[in-house]
């Protein structure tokens, strides 16, 4: 019999952060379990539902009971299976004992080594659908992602929240399975205060419309978040909702029968930056703020309830003045915050600690004044700006706004930068030297912020990773990659020409001596590159072309594109293939055989014609391709390597590299090290293949 399966673990109120998550993965778990156990099809439609007292799925077309399954189980050889007699060896013996059947009854076949071996095969009575439903529920239910679970009742129970009741359903009949203590029945609860009272599901099909009818409650994660949305976009009109997905998820997660609200606020908190109101908002209160076109906040916000009524005017009050409370508190820290100068606050920052093993957070300003005065030099930028922003860029870390609201650190730095007659420059590299945050973030717009963010990232890098933090697997405390691709992204989409193991020297050199290990730059720079490998992969750059600039250990990673792009050139060349082949070869012939130091290539003994038409040809093509690299036309040099194809193939099919006399040996070496020399300036050509 093929029926809609029901499973539902009605619960205390889930993680709104971690719903979404624990939903697809109570629906996965389970659906691709029965699946695999052929209850299912793999085709069947299985569908999810996660609100915030109920994880439940459907599944169509599953059957109460498993197809019986064919074992086979595998012995010994043939060959090995009996003795010189004839009679049965122990190792057959056992195996058939082990199969409760005698010798006779084995089979053979053939493995696949085409090697014949015994076999038995039995048939394996297939489960009902209610015999293999706990032990599904036993193997899902502890592996959903969650980092904590509780205990309730006698204790032996364990789930992220008390679970009260269970239903499981294969159509309209209830299966009897026992999970969490509890015996699977057919009814459930609705919304706490809206529903008609206990509901009973009368078919599994019938799960959502009756949760929605009766008992107002959206059981679909998705099919509520789009009511919500579309419900906060109706009541805002010409506003503009200014909240991103996380905010809509975490209300969605929040509520069952969702109403939209609109509630306003005092216009004269307006007087205090926008971001600080938003954030109050939509961190204490879960509140839509609105802004007009602009993206200018408006004196409106828009609650999303959990209780449907006709008059909510009691509603939209009680969260106006719990409102009110809330931007009152971040006007009074932002007033207080603006008495006390940001050069004021740093002597300050001398208690609080970076860390045990790198000094306080003022020591570590110290350290990037000096840093971003010494990129700033390199790049040619006002220096006095990058070491004053510097100075200042931390001292918001003791305010009280950002106590409040750490998310908001160097964006009130710039508001108090401001306020206390800083340059603009400087205000707006304050905040710029957190940028990028993350991986679509926007990046320091300014020759000085970048300056700082550099600093402040490279700092980081070579402190944390220097004293031994480094990171492993998925676990980053110190978001060091996150440094690093936020070094890689402005090194490279700003156009900076800095060479990165030079900068990651100068930030070692902040430090004092014998604070971090002495292999911190070149072990920072291979951490850096392998990001780069990543960063590169995700622009759609195959693994050769990646490898055969990276594994160069490029250090001007503002030239990585252009050379890529020019290798991606020569690759379609008909030549590209062929030189590349040549170049392996070289390599291959220098790692046996390199040249002693110090010998000279001499033109004059290279007696072969071929070797005179490759020298020939290589001193023809030296001073076209340095000078396409000083204009960094990659591309062009690239392609007048092209061609040295034929005197290359030549030299390869008539001369013989290692010959007998050994100075004639040596000359032909230092000729194949200098033409390696030559074509591996853009890229590894050896990495191309061929």
């Amino acid at each position: 019999m093929r029926e809609t399966l029901l499973v539902e673990l009605l619960t205390e109120e889930l993680p709104p952060k971690l719903l979404e998550r624990i939903g697809a993965a109570f629906r996965s778990g389970i659906g691709d379990a029965l699946i695999s156990q052929d209850f299912a099809p793999a085709d069947t439609l299985v569908e999810g539902y996660a609100s915030p007292r109920r994880l439940a799925l459907t599944v169509a077309d599953v059957v109460d009971r498993q197809p019986d399954r064919t074992v086979t189980r595998t012995g010994p050889a043939r060959a090995a299976g009996f003795t010189a007699a004839g009679a049965p060896t122990p190792a057959l013996a056992g195996f058939a004992r082990s199969c409760g059947v005698a010798v006779e009854q084995l089979e053979t076949a053939k493995d696949p080594k085409g090697q014949e071996i015994f076999v038995f095969h039995s048939v394996q009575p297939g489960k009902t659908l209610a015999e293999a439903l706990p032990g599904i529920l036993a193997e899902v239910l502890p592996r959903l992602p969650v980092a904590k679970v509780m205990r309730w009742g006698s204790g032996e129970a364990q789930f992220v929240r008390p679970v009260h009741g269970l239903v499981v359903l294969h159509g309209s009949v209830v299966l009897p399975v026992t999970a969490m203590g509890l015996l699977a029945g057919n009814t459930t609860r609705g919304h706490r205060f809206l529903s008609s009272g206990p509901l009973t599901i009368a078919h599994a099909d019938h799960y959502a419309a009756t949760l929605e009818d009766k008992g107002r409650v959206l059981a679909s994660f998705a099919v509520r978040r789009s009511r919500i949305d579309a419900a906060l976009r109706s009541a805002a009109g010409e506003a503009r909702v200014l909240a991103g997905p996380a905010l809509l998820d975490e209300v969605t997660a929040l509520v069952e029968w969702p109403a939209v609200y609109a509630g306003t606020f005092d216009a004269g908190f307006l007087a205090v930056p926008q971001e600080c109101l938003i954030l109050s908002m939509q961190q204490h209160q879960k509140y839509f703020p609105l802004g007009d076109r602009d993206g200018k906040l408006l004196p409106r916000f828009l609650v999303v309830s959990n209780l449907e009524t006709a008059t909510p005017q009691s509603i939209i009050h009680g969260n106006e003045r719990v409102l009110r409370a809330r931007l009152s508190d971040a006007r009074f820290f932002f007033e207080q915050d603006r008495k006390t100068p940001l050069a004021d606050r740093i002597a300050r920052l001398e208690d609080v600690v970076y860390h045990n093993q790198l000094g306080s957070m003022r020591a570590r300003v110290h350290r990037l004044e000096a840093l971003a005065g010494t990129i700033a030099s390199l790049l040619d930028v006002d220096v006095s700006a990058a070491r004053r922003a510097a100075t200042l860029m931390k001292a918001d870390l003791v305010t009280d706004m950002v106590g409040e609201f750490p998310e908001l650190q160097g964006l009130m730095g710039r508001y108090y930068a401001l306020h206390d007659g800083e340059s603009a420059a400087v205000a707006e590299a304050i905040e710029a030297h957190y940028h990028p945050r993350f991986a679509q973030d926007s990046l320091p717009q300014t020759p000085l912020g970048a300056c700082v963010a550099l600093a402040d990232k490279l700092d980081t890098l070579a402190g944390i990773y220097g004293i031994g933090l480094v990171p492993t697997g998925d676990r980053d405390p110190f978001a060091l990659r996150r440094a690093a691709l936020g070094v890689i992204r402005i090194l490279i989409e700003s156009q900076l020409p800095l060479a990165l193991p030079q900068l990651l020297q100068h930030a070692v050199d902040g430090f004092a001596a014998n604070t971090l290990a002495a292999s911190t730059v070149a072990d920072l720079n291979g951490f850096i590159l392998e990001r780069l490998r990543g960063v590169l992969r995700e622009r759609d750059y195959s693994a050769e072309e990646i490898e055969s600039v990276v594994s160069q250990s490029p250090e001007r990673l503002d030239r990585v594109l252009l050379r890529l792009d020019a290798v991606r050139a020569f690759r379609a060349l008909p030549e590209a293939q062929s030189l590349a082949a040549a170049d392996k070869r070289i390599r291959n012939i220098l790692k046996k055989s390199a040249p002693t130091e110090g010998s000279a290539l001499d033109g004059g003994l290279l007696p072969e014609p071929a070797e005179k038409a490759l020298y020939a040809a290589l001193l023809a093509c030296e001073p076209v391709v340095d000078d396409h690299l000083v204009r960094l036309d990659y591309a062009a040099a690239l392609r007048h390597l092209a061609q040295l194809r034929e005197p290359v193939d030549t030299f390869f099919t008539e001369v013989m590299v290692n010959a007998e006399d050994p100075a004639l040996r040596a000359n032909r070496l230092a000729l194949l090290q200098r033409l390696g020399h030559l074509m591996n300036q853009v890229a590894d050509l050896s990495r191309l293949g061929g």
